[in-house]
C-alpha cells in the first residue's frame, strides 16, 4: 500500500556550490520516517480490517485504504504541527538573541564612551 505522500519540499538553495550535508540528512531522515508511518499505516489497516473478516474483500480493501489514508492524514497533521511549532520557536529565539546582542552592543558602547570621557576629561580639565 503506497499511502498518500507528502508533497515534494522546495530544493534548499546551495551555498557556494556545494550541498549541505547536514540539510540533505536530515531530508532522507524525514523521508525514511515517512515511510515507516507509510507501512505502519497500511500494516495496522490490514490488522484492522483482518477483524472483519465477514466483510468481502472489496469491502475489506475499501476499510483498509480509508483507514490508512485517515491515520496518514493525522500524521501529516501531527508533523505540520511540530514544524509550525519548531518555526515560532526558531523566530523567538531569533528575536531574542538579537534583543541580547543590541542590548550588549549597548554596554559595550556605554563602557567605551565612558572610558573615553575618562580620558579626555582630566586632561580638558589640566588644560
Amino acid at each position: 500500500m503506497g499511502g498518500r505522500q507528502r508533497p515534494p519540499r522546495a530544493r534548499t538553495p546551495r551555498r557556494n556550490g556545494r550541498v549541505n550535508p547536514r540539510v540533505e540528512i536530515a531530508r532522507i531522515e524525514g523521508f525514511l520516517a515517512w515511510e515507516a508511518e507509510v507501512a505502519a499505516a497500511g500494516r495496522d489497516a490490514r490488522a484492522f480490517a483482518a477483524q472483519f473478516p465477514w466483510l468481502p474483500e472489496a469491502e475489506r480493501e475499501s476499510l483498509e485504504q480509508a483507514y490508512a489514508a485517515d491515520r496518514l492524514r493525522y500524521a501529516e497533521e501531527v508533523v505540520d504541527r511540530a514544524v509550525e511549532r519548531c518555526r515560532r520557536l526558531a523566530a523567538r529565539y531569533r528575536a531574542e538573541c538579537r534583543r541580547i546582542c543590541t542590548r550588549w552592543a549597548a554596554l559595550c558602547l556605554s563602557v567605551t564612551v565612558a572610558a573615553a570621557l575618562l580620558a579626555v576629561v582630566p586632561a580638558a580639565l589640566r588644560g
